[in-house]
């Protein structure tokens, strides 16, 4: 499979993928909320389980969840249909048709496609800003990829609600800003947040990004983890860093 003349073929810990040289490219957010499932695996599990994307990009986080665990299998979906183009040449690319399957669908009507509690988990790494604010991108696929143009906050909440199974678990990657209003949409769709962790560029700034997994029908309790640092103070990558990034 070649790269085409409007992209680099990239590799990050153990795939490769191809990219826009100009367009949408995966960010640490991606690492981050890849690592975050993780380590909230079901140890030791050894029934399938399904999970489903909203958001796909690149495909980054569910092949590296694909490759991690080898009873996985996530539907990832993508509005935009040249990025699920390039996803679905990049899961091919990395031979895991098996475990993910890229669908191009708009978000809102997944809950025609597939019928409620279908999956076991659901995540995203969704755009941030609302659609009239801060600086869009000139390019299409980036604009789309951080502001609330073809989806917003609620209708993800709303989608993720009803395609988990009771119990089951939502995991997003979002910015504290927006925080109070995330625990609300998130309540109202009966998904408890249960764990958060915040991500800070250093020691001493402010935190730039939460990390969330809300769970499906639970009660009310809420754990605060240890905060996630990316830099040191001489700006190399902290060791945590170095782990998530396959350096460590």
């Amino acid at each position: 499979m070649r790269t085409k003349s409007n992209e680099t073929c990239d590799s990050i810990k153990e795939i490769k993928l191809f990219q826009s040289k100009t367009g949408y490219r995966f960010s640490v957010d991606a690492l981050l909320l890849e690592d975050f499932i993780a380590q909230n695996w079901w140890e030791g599990a050894s029934k399938t389980y399904k999970g489903i994307e909203f958001g796909t990009g690149s495909g980054v986080v569910a092949m590296l969840l694909a490759k991690r665990f080898k009873n996985a299998r996530i539907t990832a979906s993508e509005i935009q249909k040249g990025i699920a183009e390039r996803a679905g040449r990049n899961v091919e690319l990395n031979k895991l048709g098996s475990r993910v399957d890229v669908i191009n669908e708009d978000i809102k009507c997944l809950t025609d496609v597939f019928p409620p509690g279908r999956f076991d988990f659901a995540f995203s790494n969704p755009p941030f800003r609302k659609a009239e604010t801060g600086r869009l991108s000139a390019d299409e696929e980036r604009a789309i990829a951080r502001h609330e143009i073809k989806i917003n906050l609620p209708d993800i909440i709303e989608s993720a609600s009803y395609l988990i199974k009771n119990s089951g678990k939502f995991y997003l990657i979002y910015h504290p800003f927006r925080l109070v209003e995330l625990f609300g949409l998130l309540k109202k769709a009966r998904l408890e947040p249960k764990k958060m962790r915040f991500v800070h560029s250093r020691i001493g700034k402010e935190a730039k990004m939460v990390l969330i997994e809300a769970v499906k029908g639970s009660g009310a309790w809420l754990k605060i983890e240890a905060p996630l640092y990316i830099y040191e103070n001489d700006n190399e990558y902290t060791y945590e860093m170095k782990k998530i990034y396959g350096e460590g």
